[in-house]
């Protein structure tokens, strides 16, 4: 089964050829089948390599096999874990292309291959990075997933800001990539290894009194920096809510749904396997790094989110916060981390991409995406009111979603003052969502009397359509629900969270396997974060004023400046405090 894994990259690259090929004289219809074919055959190739995954199914492309120890092929490694990234990948592309039938108003240049071939080889991308065995071949997924990420940002090129947000996009993920090639290239001098396992035993043997020295934390810093980047981690977080404003929708449910879900994955993968050994970096001091940051990002995204009236903005903050708490319990370094952090993962990506499904059915039905001017006028979506409402439940931890039963396990094992973190940060977004929907959904509380233009470029929008739907199209209230059905599932399907659990214990370090099931006190602080969303939703309705940004709050709304040269800024200064709070493993202390 081993030689089935390079099909998981190779299909969707090879069904994007063929759409641009063939994309002039291809109908319209014949190529959006032929990308969901693709899509769906990819996830479910995956779907069919997961239960033999233990252990790990491993593949060197091209037959280069080690030689006397010796490597210089691509090797793909497929463990539980890595398979489960490529199936989510593949599962929510195909999501993605249901959504997008006949979604915009002509492809460009008559080309109907164009859109469908790039979601392809963004999910290429993305499933190559899953199972990339050696570090190299992971910065070329790395690569690939961001090029093609930049051009379905700015896919509408006659909108200026969908150029300028995919021009930030593109120049802080580049630099990220740089950052992450440096530290590559440093270890490899180190090391003279690419694959990830050889790195980390070429280390440890290098390590001289038990401690890594500066060279290694260069290399540690200058990688995580990298992934970082492209999970959005505070300060690195910039270019995301610029990207999502301008963004296709089917887009935006990629981007928030998995692509930064990737960035904290391989943050736990390449520290996992390349760093963790005595030669690495102490666990200590990953420990405080990830979760500091992790903790940060969960306080400023759950801020900024529930001061925005941009919904798609708002949906994006909402992203960075629960990003935030993916690194908080993978920095955390315990198996029972790990189990809740992989629920909540998939969980979330459900939840998340439906809710810019649902945002991309207000913006092609009224041309805006501003709470302001939407209140009340969707009174008569009804359907998309409750899976809007539903979404806002998911990410408030109610039980029994998936999202839920993460946010449980997670929190069980970080303990202390971060359960707290986890509470607020998952109210605060869901009261935001909350809050939306009460207004433009049910029309609750006054209505706006300022619905003008502002600093969120609410109201400056226009449909992704050929014009305004008068009618939704089933495909595009069939995918959300559909969904919001699959975030719910990952929390009541007996036997689906242990088999996720003994999936990442068989990735991990031998030893610990832990239980990931339901728990009273997870029920119960799902159950409160819930009621916590509920009443700040209340106050928000029945008093506007407690959703316009306070004093201390405006700081942070003026750093989205949306200059390139602040947020590079900024990158360089997150790379520095990412020294900063690993450097002691160096010093010794």
């Amino acid at each position: 089964m081993h030689r089935l894994l390079p099909l998981l990259v190779a299909v969707p690259l090879l069904g994007a050829a063929l759409l641009v090929a063939t994309g002039r004289r291809l109908p319209r219809l014949a190529a959006e089948t032929v990308a969901c074919a693709v899509s769906g055959g990819t996830a479910a190739l995956a779907l069919v390599l997961l239960p033999v995954s233990s252990p790990p199914l491993v593949e060197w492309a091209g037959g280069w096999v080690p030689v006397r120890g010796e490597s210089v092929g691509i090797v793909l490694t497929g463990d539980g874990p890595g398979l489960g990234m490529a199936a989510l990948v593949s599962l929510l592309t195909l999501a993605a292309l249901v959504y997008s039938w006949h979604y915009f108003d002509e492809p460009p240049r008559g080309h109907a291959g164009s859109f469908p071939a790039l979601m392809l080889l963004f999910q290429g991308g993305m499933c190559g990075f899953a199972i990339a065995g050696d570090l190299f071949n992971a910065f070329v997924f790395f690569e690939l997933m961001s090029v093609v990420a930049y051009a379905l940002t700015g896919y509408r090129i006659d909108d200026p800001k969908a150029v300028q947000g995919a021009v930030t996009f593109g120049v802080l993920n580049s630099l990220g990539a740089y950052a992450l090639l440096m530290g590559i290239g440093l270890l490899y001098a180190r090391t003279g290894e690419l694959a990830m396992m050889k790195i980390g035993h070429g280390l440890d043997t290098a390590a001289a009194h038990g401690r890594p020295d500066a060279l290694v934390l260069a290399a540690f810093v200058l990688v995580m920096t990298g992934l970082l980047v492209k999970a959005a981690i505070v300060p690195f977080q910039f270019w995301l809510p610029d990207a999502h404003a301008v963004a296709p929708t089917p887009v935006c449910m990629l981007l928030s749904g998995v692509m930064v879900e990737l960035g904290v994955f391989g943050v736990w993968r390449v520290y996992g396997t390349v760093f963790s050994g005595p030669g690495g970096i102490p666990p200590a001091d990953v420990e405080r790094a990830l979760v500091v940051l992790g903790a940060v990002t969960a306080a400023v995204g759950a801020i900024m989110c529930w001061y925005q009236r941009h919904i798609k903005r708002l949906l994006a903050y909402s992203t960075i916060a629960h990003t935030g708490l993916f690194l908080v319990g993978a920095g955390t370094l315990t198996p029972e981390a790990d189990h809740g952090v992989a629920l909540y993962v998939l969980g979330h990506a459900g939840v998340k991409a439906a809710l810019f499904a649902c945002a991309g059915i207000l913006l092609d039905r009224y041309g805006s995406v501003d709470e302001y001017a939407l209140h009340g006028r969707a009174r008569r979506l009804r359907a998309v009111g409750v899976m809007f409402t539903a979404g806002a439940l998911g990410l408030a931890g109610l039980p029994p979603f998936g999202t839920a039963l993460g946010k449980s396990v997670t929190e069980e094992a970080v303990g202390g003052p971060l359960t707290v973190l986890y509470v607020a940060a998952s109210a605060v977004t869901a009261g935001a969502v909350l809050r939306v929907a009460a207004r433009v959904f049910l029309g609750l509380g006054p209505r706006p009397e300022d619905v003008s233009e502002d600093e969120t470029r609410g109201s400056d929008e226009r449909p992704e359509t050929r014009g305004r739907l008068g009618r939704i199209p089933d495909t595009m209230t069939a995918v959300p629900a559909v969904l919001l059905a699959g975030a719910l599932a990952v929390g009541v399907v007996p036997g689906f969270a242990e088999a996720v659990a003994r999936a990442v214990d068989e990735a991990g370090p031998a030893g610990a396997t832990a239980a990931a099931g339901w728990t009273p006190a997870g029920v119960l602080l799902g159950l409160l974060s819930t009621l916590l969303a509920f009443a700040l939703a209340a106050l928000a309705v029945t008093r506007p004023s407690r959703t316009a940004a306070p004093a201390w709050a405006r700081p942070l709304r003026r750093l989205q400046s949306g200059h390139v040269g602040d947020y590079v800024a900024w990158l360089l200064l997150g790379t520095t405090l990412l020294g900063a709070l690993t450097l002691p493993g160096v010093l010794g202390g």
